[in-house]
């Protein structure tokens, strides 16, 4: 059992009781819990762009330990070896766009999507820029990346993440994720949605979800993700790969919406993830409702899987 790091402020923080409910129907509640209420590991992206992995290493291992993250080979949970906290983001390698703070689980849809040098790729709700600048490393500056998001206080925040990174092959749209158009006739390559969720699975990042949780924001958020992995789909090309992902555990956000593609779209095929983690079942049927069989073939990762915040991630295939 890991050594976890309670957070005092979690205390302030009660669960509605319809939440403990529908958690309760869905995980073991208590170690759920537990895990809400601790701290999360720090943990960094080592941008290859800049800086190989052995050469970031030199630079902090005498005065930080990395542990490497088993599914990302540039991912390390990084702690100070003294007592004293020190915030990475204050952290030269930081400024100087070496290293990206980066949750470890986030790291997953990236490397899940897989771009390649010379794809052209879209990141349809981009900001602020974790997975972009991911997404953009691994293509190694070379096709083009659409980094797309609505909010202009978030695109800023992006364009500096993508600078400090010394990325080239990103352009920075600003649109409702329905609006976007591809750039070729064809299609995208490769297209991430990262969809907005409500962030069950990240409430040890932000307590605040604790409060702000309602059934009813699930159900409206449920139906902009459907048409969100909709519009994506369309805009993908034959042979073309999609990854939906959400820092989300609710199925209605997560299974249900991969199931609504499936069952709406012919050409629509789940492909298996195989990664080096610890994983749950999917949710197959939740409250009255039967999800595609397929969705199985999902990623589902709860808090206490792994020690990192919930995660889901699909990975779906144009036929």
């Amino acid at each position: 059992m890991p050594n976890l790091e309670s957070n005092p402020y979690a205390e302030d923080h009660e669960f509605k009781e319809k939440f403990i409910e529908r958690y309760s129907k869905l995980t073991d509640w208590p170690e759920f819990e537990r895990y809400c209420r601790s701290y999360l590991r720090k943990c960094i992206r080592v941008n290859t762009i800049k800086i190989t992995v052995p050469e970031l290493k030199k630079r902090l291992e005498d005065k930080w330990t990395l542990d490497p993250v088993p599914w990302c080979k540039e991912g390390f949970w990084i702690k100070h070896i003294g007592e004293k906290k020190i915030d990475i983001g204050n952290l030269k390698e930081h400024v100087l766009g070496y290293i990206y703070v980066q949750e470890a689980a986030s790291m997953i849809p990236p490397v899940v999507l897989d771009p390649k040098p010379g794809d052209i790729v879209l990141d349809m709700c981009a900001a602020p820029g974790s997975k972009t600048t991911q997404i953009a490393q691994y293509m190694k500056n070379e096709g083009v990346l659409a980094a797309n998001d609505i909010s202009a206080d978030r695109l800023a925040s992006l364009g500096i993440n993508v600078q400090r990174c010394g990325l080239t092959n990103v352009i920075i749209t600003k649109s409702l994720g329905f609006g976007i158009k591809s750039p070729t006739d064809e299609g995208f390559d490769r297209i991430l949605v990262d969809a907005p969720c409500s962030g069950t699975g990240s409430i040890r990042k932000s307590l605040k979800t604790i409060r702000m949780w309602n059934p009813n924001m699930i159900k409206r958020l449920s139906m902009t993700q459907k048409k969100l992995i909709e519009k994506a789909f369309s805009l993908l090309k034959k042979g073309g790969t999609m990854v939906y992902s959400t820092c989300s555990v609710e199925p209605e956000e997560n299974e249900e919406v991969v199931s609504h593609l499936l069952d709406k779209c012919e050409e629509a095929k789940l492909e298996e993830i195989k990664l080096n983690i610890k994983k749950s079942p999917s949710v197959t049927e939740f409250e009255g409702k039967t999800y595609n069989p397929e969705v199985k073939k999902c990623l589902r990762i709860w808090p206490q899987d792994n020690n990192t915040e919930g995660f889901f991630i699909s990975k779906i295939k144009k036929i």
